[in-house]
């Protein structure tokens, strides 16, 4: 075993047990809580992980994320924040590799986290598996250590599938491992009502071991602002009717669709709109490139180049400031697990206009907080849009209320108060005596 190879912990020592706390060992394979969101690979999950592991740890526990290296010059451990760590397993070639081609390297990743875990000072409680593959991990954890396990999928394979069709990269096994991990977990985590219905109707699992947590924002990093200081602040024109869709560039997502309905408030609508396109990775050679020059070609298509703005990947600092500056925010993908976007624009006060598929129908109430359309329908989409550039008052109402429900539902502390809350109720079975039976008299 090379020297970089070998865990570490000797020389990271961590606290003893704080008094009701609990050690908690986050898998998340392809992606990292220290990625910056919104390239190829990198977006609700990433956002998800780094957001939960940090509000458990502010709650006291001590938690590790385990994510997979993917550049030489990362440290094997990362001290991220108080209680909070972040190891990069050297599993695979020490660079970008596409989740769809990670599975060969999940054996190796397993066995490292394994070797972490047994030389802690003090052993792990339970497991958080975040993807199929992550599962995979958490699944060997169990079987040779004992540790119960449960997990968040973010998007199931058959659902994908379906959505997809032949442009499904995922090897076919992904399916299959996935059913044996709702055998195996001790419990599940759905993100949404429509989540934990596919598990139940396309993979049989039992609807009595699966609990429902959403995800969530973070009320210190987005809240309303005033739409002309967020124009002011971005150089953008103060009285177009503006648009704003946000995430990653991959086709799924639709986002084809939002610059179809814009074009369509231009010419059948005669509205002055203008789009906003913040994600993926927009420099020379990037990865997103081939996606982003298919929408910048279909853009100039359309003859709305010069009304719709590629703004690139985004720190999440500025993100309060692309939300401020919208009058509505439009996300139109083909299927969604949950969708973090649309909880954010609400936090921001902007009403949302959004697929009816998966978590948008959940977290997007329609006609009160926004619109919700068919997916991949820009007619609808474009009617919609229309409709709130027409009524200002009614737009004004719908941010209101979605500012409203997500911070009554959707903060990540109530998110983390949940999800702890089935961390405590595997740990309460897991160490219940069992009940033998009684003699017969």
């Amino acid at each position: 075993m090379k020297l970089d190879d070998q865990p570490r912990a000797a020389a990271t020592p961590r606290p003893a047990h704080p008094a009701g706390s609990r050690r908690i060992a986050l898998i998340s394979d392809h992606a990292s809580p220290l990625a910056a969101p919104g390239s190829i690979d990198c977006g609700g999950q990433n956002v998800y992980v780094a957001h939960l592991a940090r509000e458990l740890a502010l709650a006291g526990h001590l938690v590790d994320v385990f994510t997979r290296r993917d550049d030489a010059k990362q440290k094997q451990l990362v001290r991220w924040r108080e209680n909070l760590r972040v190891v990069n397993v050297p599993a695979g070639p020490a660079h970008y590799v596409p989740k769809e081609q990670m599975l060969p390297h999940i054996p190796s990743f397993s066995r490292f986290t394994a070797r972490f875990a047994r030389h802690q000072p003090v052993p792990y409680d339970i497991v958080h598996a975040n993807f199929f593959m992550s599962g995979m991990v958490a699944r060997h954890l169990k079987q040779a250590l004992g540790l119960p396990f449960v997990i968040t999928f973010h998007a199931l394979g058959r659902v994908r599938r379906l959505a997809q069709g032949t442009a499904d990269a995922f090897p076919a096994a992904r399916t299959r491992i996935e059913s044996g991990l709702m055998r195996h977990a001790d419990r599940i985590i759905a993100e949404c009502q429509q989540d934990r219905q596919d598990m139940e109707r396309l993979y049989g699992a039992s609807g009595e071991r699966i609990a429902i947590a959403p995800c969530g924002f973070d009320p210190d990093e987005l809240w309303p602002m005033p739409r002309d200081e967020a124009r002011a602040a971005l150089a953008l024109d103060p009285d177009r009717f503006t648009v704003l869709q946000l995430g990653r560039m991959v086709p799924r997502k639709g986002v084809d669709t939002v610059i179809e309905a814009v074009a369509l408030l231009r010419a059948a609508y005669g509205i002055d709109a203008g789009l906003l396109v913040v994600g993926g990775d927009a420099q020379p050679g990037g990865r997103d490139g081939a996606e982003l020059a298919r929408l910048r070609a279909l853009a100039h298509t359309l003859g709305i180049d010069g009304h719709v703005q590629f703004a690139g990947q985004q720190p999440r600092a500025a993100l309060r400031l692309w939300y401020g500056a919208a009058d509505v925010f439009a996300t139109t993908p083909w299927y969604e697990p949950f969708g973090i976007t649309p909880v954010e624009a609400m936090a921001c006060a902007r009403p949302v206009v959004g697929a009816d598929v998966g978590g948008i129908k959940s977290t997007v109430v329609d006609g009160t907080t926004g619109f919700l359309v068919p997916a991949r329908d820009p007619q609808a989409l474009a009617a919609r849009l229309a409709r709130l550039q027409r009524d200002p008052p009614l737009a004004r109402t719908m941010g209101e209320a979605g500012l409203r429900r997500a911070y009554r539902h959707y903060t990540w502390r109530t998110v983390a108060q949940q999800v702890a809350a089935v961390y405590a109720a595997v740990l309460a079975e897991a160490r219940a005596p069992i009940a033998l039976p009684q003699p017969q008299e």
